[in-house]
């Protein structure tokens, strides 16, 4: 009996491809400010976190599937390269806006991120890791609690990690809540977009 092996389509080979050169441009982007901290756009932004935690975020997927969802998963036959490249995205889009001080030169560049990079975290995680079967009211209720859980502890972090200790402590509130809010409205709208989405 011949086992049929299934070719990636140019799409998926894209899509993949895009994956792997978003986690090159991450960890590249990483050692530089490593090496050259006073030229990477996060020093006094929690950069020792961010060095910690970005890395963290874009291999969570990986290493999930190497220990765990290559073997047991029933959402995925191949791994999710969507999926992982949704959950780089963030994370290297929020290094390039720090490395050319966008996010603090250009007004509406901090909230567009908390909106669109959300709404990038949460369509990854679920299509990652949320059956496929869900109806589509179900998914966007799971995307609202994914991103508004993600959404304040992303804004916890910030607060231990450096806005206590800085000028940016005085406005804290209200950056906060517009931070929390849009957060949620990008992973609501990943949400409600995803299941007109998935083949």
């Amino acid at each position: 009996m011949t086992t049929m092996v299934a070719t990636p389509t140019a799409p998926a080979t894209r899509v993949r491809y895009a994956a792997l050169i978003a986690k090159l441009l991450l960890f590249g982007l990483l050692l530089t400010a490593l090496i050259w901290p006073d030229l990477s756009g996060i020093k006094g932004k929690a950069s020792t976190a961010r060095l910690i935690v970005y890395p963290i975020g874009a291999m969570a997927l990986p290493l999930w599937w190497w220990a765990y969802g290559r073997t047991r998963s029933k959402l995925h036959q191949t791994f999710p390269w969507p999926a992982d490249l949704l959950l780089t995205l963030p994370w290297l889009i929020d290094l390039i806006g720090n490395r050319l001080n966008l996010f603090d030169t250009v007004d509406w560049w901090d909230d567009a991120m908390h909106f669109v990079l959300w709404g990038f975290l949460t369509a990854g995680a679920l299509l990652a890791f949320a059956p496929r079967n869900l109806s589509r009211a179900v998914t966007a209720f799971v995307a609202l609690g994914f991103g508004t859980t993600a959404a304040v502890i992303w804004e916890v972090g910030e607060y231990i990690a450096f806005v206590r200790n800085s000028p940016e402590l005085q406005s804290a509130y209200t950056d906060t809540l517009g931070d929390l809010a849009l957060g949620t409205l990008g992973a609501l709208l990943a949400g409600l977009l995803l299941p007109h989405l998935k083949p």
